[in-house]
């Protein structure tokens, strides 16, 4: 233990040493020097389109000169001639710099000024070294930004994910993977956003700060207007706000918002979240479990130009069609002792959740004993690409209630890996009963929270409905675990560049 604090010891020294070492250089070279940080380098290709255009090709390429510009990644001097690793967003290239390439003088400028991590311009060719990597010849260099504080070595920088969330600038110079990660992450949200235009929908943006939080069951954060002097509350879901624009003539909608919900934290939940809402008139949720499918397998598949999704130990075949179970029907298939008569007593849905180590209130119904049952012991148990279907309308206050049983709502959620993903059902568009969910959820909120809650009655959707409604059903798709998902990434803040972390 000694050991280590006194490693960590030496390893703080050794940056302040260099970041001293490397002041005064900056020191230097603005006596020298009137732009130190100059901002009149071009660049006229980058790193990945020299790969990608020239890699291919085996010999001596003719010497186009072209304007690159990068990171020193890594320095191998060699004397009278070195060569540098540089890294742009797109990739990296070795540069071969010599005093016969430039000049004496600036070789020795390179040689006194220069290290890991400055920001330098180049000007050269392309040509391949004698053991065929290709390389750019430097001609001209140039100190674009001067970095006074060191890379971090791959002990200290890379292996400490508490650097790595708040110092994320670091992790994306040093770490490929995550590059690629947030890469993937644009491409998925683009290629969302190009499919949902291409089905006929329309982008919409709706407010993040609501006079009274709704949309979903979530504890929220609450500001301060100073103007109105009242509370604002950062938005739990777009849903109310969406629906009210279907009410005044919109057909299909969708939005790729945030989300604030202050709740816990674990690999699958962030504070604020990426989802993506839409709302579709004259479908119901079965046509949404449908639209999901296609969405998913096709962002999927253009992305990653394969039909076999890999996640942790898992390989899903995407040509195959998604599982279907309601409920009740998931936890006797992983609980195979128990009976669909079983789910349907009280007394005895009280005995199995005992049986199962969960706690209950008595003043629980059975749909809120079913769905307790479900989220602790069998939600992280579906592996398999799986919607579950039949909800309790206890804990779906914006659903609406099936027509055979109406203690349940025509809603589905989309679970794999043990991962909820993708949330849908038929929009409930019958305001009476609408006010009455309303009341229910004011009042368990108010008994759950006390003083935390005003009234959260929203009136004013109510009236909106009172309008009309027509027949819609509305999917909401949580963006960060779908990425996860996607690029086989184990937590959420491996997926959000600048994660929620305790203050330090």
């Amino acid at each position: 233990m000694f050991e280590k604090k006194h490693e960590l010891n030496n390893s703080f020294k050794n940056i302040n040493n260099e970041i001293k070492y490397r002041y005064k250089k900056l020191i230097k070279l603005r006596k020298n020097n009137n732009i130190v940080f100059p901002n009149n380098f071009k660049i006229n290709i980058s790193l990945h389109e020299i790969y990608k255009k020239y890699n291919h090709k085996n010999n001596l390429i003719n010497k186009k000169i072209f304007y690159i510009a990068g990171r020193i990644v890594n320095l191998r001097i060699m004397g009278k001639a070195s060569f540098i690793n540089i890294q742009d967003y797109t990739g990296k290239i070795q540069v071969y710099i010599s005093q016969n390439g430039t000049s004496i003088k600036t070789y020795k400028k390179f040689l006194d000024e220069y290290d890991l991590g400055d920001i330098i311009g180049i000007v050269g060719y392309i040509f391949r070294t004698k053991t065929q990597v290709l390389s750019i010849f430097c001609q001209k260099i140039y100190l674009l930004t001067k970095a006074i504080r060191p890379l971090p070595d791959k002990y200290y920088g890379l292996k400490n994910k508490e650097i790595k969330y708040r110092k994320r600038y670091l992790d994306l110079i040093v770490n490929k993977n995550t590059r690629y990660i947030f890469q993937k992450r644009s491409q998925i949200i683009l290629n969302i956003r190009n499919y949902m235009n291409k089905i006929d929908f329309i982008e919409v943006e709706t407010p993040m700060m609501h006079n009274i939080p709704g949309g979903a069951l979530a504890r929220p954060f609450i500001t301060y207007h100073n103007t109105y002097n009242t509370n604002i509350y950062l938005r739990i879901a777009p849903e109310l706000y969406l629906k009210r624009l279907i009410i005044g003539g919109f057909n299909k909608i969708f939005e790729i918002n945030r989300n604030f919900r202050n709740e816990g934290i674990s690999t699958q939940h962030n504070p604020e979240f990426t989802m993506m809402e839409l709302y579709v008139t004259y479908s119901d949720y079965k046509d949404l479990m449908i639209l999901f499918e296609k969405l998913f397998k096709k962002i999927y598949q253009k992305i990653f130009k394969n039909s076999l999704l890999k996640y942790n130990n898992h390989i899903f075949d995407l040509n195959k069609n998604f599982n279907k179970l309601t409920m009740k029907e998931s936890i006797i298939y992983f609980y195979p002792n128990f009976t669909l008569e079983n789910l349907e007593n009280i007394d005895n849905l009280i005995q199995i959740a005992n049986l199962l180590d969960i706690k209950i209130d008595s003043n629980w119904n059975k749909g809120k004993i079913i769905f307790e049952i479900f989220e602790e012991k069998i939600t992280n148990k579906i592996i398999e690409p799986t919607f579950i279907t039949e909800y309790p309308i206890e804990i779906s206050p914006l659903s609406r209630s099936n027509n055979l049983n109406p203690l349940f709502t025509d809603r589905f959620e989309f679970f794999i890996c043990g991962m909820e993903i993708a949330n849908g059902f038929s929009e409930l568009n019958d305001y009476e009963e609408q006010k009455k969910r309303f009341q229910e959820q004011k009042n368990v909120k108010n008994i759950n929270n006390k003083n935390v809650y005003e009234d959260f009655y929203d009136q004013d959707y109510i009236e909106a409905l009172e309008h009309g409604l027509p027949p819609t059903a509305g999917l909401g798709i949580g963006i960060d675990r779908l990425i996860m998902l996607f690029t086989n990434t184990k937590s959420i803040r491996d997926v959000i560049l600048f994660p929620m972390l305790r203050n330090i």
